[in-house]
């Protein structure tokens, strides 16, 4: 018989750890479906959960919030980059046919409450003078930011959640050093977390030549490594301040297809030209002087970081850059692409590596789709987070049954991160369709207001259909019933994943 002593001491354990997990849940503002996840976890799981809180759901101390909220505007209200815009603006004209300049004309008047909402949220102004060229396959990708690296003239910054020691990343650090050592200033700003195996030795050549590297703030420490969430999640290259890279491309070997655990690795970045290029550099010395140990080595406004007088090119292509992440009082970029889901007359098609929606999406995602719109949402076939995999399965399998096509992609692995609305605006960056990019990370997304750009994005789309495998309730039957429990429990641990 067991001592009543023994019961007695199972009981204080359990209801110190209610206590203990009531405190732990409560101390900050959560919504109210994490807030029910967390307390499951922590009652349910004694001693366990709390290993599972340390690694999943502790937040960012507010001094680390406030250094990052508070990097305003580096350098573009000195730049008065509105006034900028419209005097390149002028000048695309003297040089576009009319009906070019009525259809983008037309794109703006399209997408014109969406446009204003993220410039009065997010304070990114609708950029007009730029050159836009899509990318989707690795090896192009790399080549074509390597050349431009080759020829550049006096800074290159570099921003990744992934920069790992890989036969890409030597090749990429290499060129960067080889470019310090010839004088130009060139920073390399990377999140450890999604850099594994990363060490900050093997920086110690480019270092040696004059580059400069930074971890981002949120893992300063040994502690903060171990955390999931909170991380920097945008990928931004910016060279010259004239030409901007962004999208869904990390650095790693798996990037470029020489590795057999994914086989193709099917992406999407962006190259910009442009007047949007100095959105992204504003966004890179942000990151970077809320990172900086000493605040007198914040980088600071001049010319060569945001020039006026380099975007000699014709093309008038409207683009915002919305970044968002923890230290946003909303969901900003969620919020953006509810409105335009539910603005859609004709179409919506998404990419995405995670489908895991909250509530708000979901809706968003299902109204749509019942009053007539052509919504098509297209994912992997393989996990690489096999809990977030499985919760991606689960939202597949019901959004299928609200009419919404979904495609499997069976080539390799589907990591992009696009969308295309009526095929008059696309936007191409780092966020998936999941809670963490929603609101625990760091994220950059371009908003590219063209039908002939957005048309890309489609016809690329349909081109993967024909390597997808469309989501059906025989497909769904045949997943058997332990796929099912395994996806339905997922589920339930989807706010926390």
């Amino acid at each position: 018989m067991i001592d009543v002593w023994i019961i007695w001491l199972i009981l204080l354990i359990l209801l110190l750890n209610t206590i203990s997990a009531l405190i732990t849940v409560f101390h900050r503002p959560r919504n109210i479906v994490t807030t029910w996840a967390w307390i499951l976890v922590l009652t349910l799981l004694p001693i366990i959960g709390f290993l599972i809180y340390a690694f999943f759901g502790r937040g960012i101390a507010q001094e680390k919030i406030f250094s990052i909220s508070n990097q305003k505007h580096v350098g573009l209200d000195q730049l008065k980059l509105m006034e900028l815009t419209e005097r390149k603006r002028q000048l695309a004209i003297k040089n576009q046919s009319s009906s070019a300049i009525t259809n983008r004309y037309d794109q703006t008047r399209y997408a014109e409450h969406i446009i204003k909402f993220f410039n009065e949220t997010e304070e990114t102004p609708l950029t007009r003078h730029n050159n836009v060229e899509l990318v989707f396959d690795g090896k192009e990708k790399f080549e074509k930011m390597f050349e431009d690296i080759k020829n550049a003239k006096e800074t290159i910054h570099v921003e990744y959640y992934a920069f790992i020691k890989s036969d890409i990343g030597e090749k990429f650090l290499k060129l960067l050093t080889q470019k310090a050592k010839e004088g130009l200033e060139v920073r390399l700003l990377y999140d450890p977390w999604g850099s594994n195996g990363t060490r900050k030795r093997w920086f110690r050549e480019f270092q040696e030549a004059g580059g400069e590297v930074l971890q981002f703030i949120t893992s300063k420490n040994v502690i903060a490594k171990t955390r999931l969430n909170y991380h920097l999640h945008r990928k931004i290259v910016v060279i010259d301040g004239c030409i901007g890279w962004t999208g869904g491309f990390n650095v790693g070997d798996q990037y470029v297809n020489v590795t057999e655990k994914f086989g193709y690795w099917r992406d999407t970045h962006v190259r910009i030209k442009g007047v949007a290029s100095l959105l992204l550099q504003e966004r890179f010395f942000q990151d970077w002087n809320a990172s900086i140990e000493r605040s007198e080595e914040a980088l600071a406004f001049s010319e060569k970081y945001f020039p006026s007088n380099r975007f000699d090119n014709n093309d008038n292509i409207p683009i915002q850059i919305v970044t968002d992440g923890p230290d946003s009082r909303s969901e900003i970029l969620k919020d953006g692409f509810i409105d335009m889901i539910i603005s859609a007359k004709k179409s919506v098609w998404i990419q995405s590596p995670y489908l895991v929606p909250d509530d708000p999406m979901f809706t968003a995602l299902t109204i749509a789709a019942r009053s007539g719109v052509d919504v098509r949402i297209m994912i992997p076939c393989m996990p690489d987070h096999p809990f977030i995999y499985r919760a991606t399965q689960y939202y597949a399998n019901l959004l299928t049954s609200y009419g919404i096509k979904i495609y499997s992609y069976q080539k390799g692995f589907m990591h992009a991160k696009t969308s295309v609305f009526d095929e008059k605006i696309c936007s191409v960056g780092s966020m998936n369709q999941d809670f963490r990019s929603y609101s625990l990370n760091f994220e950059a997304n371009a908003f590219i207001y063209d039908s002939k750009i957005s048309h890309k994005v489609a016809r690329e789309f349909e081109k993967d259909m024909k390597d997808s495998l469309l989501i059906t309730p025989e497909v769904i039957k045949s997943q058997g019933k332990w796929l099912h429990f395994k996806q339905r429990f997922s589920r339930l641990l989807s706010p926390i994943l």
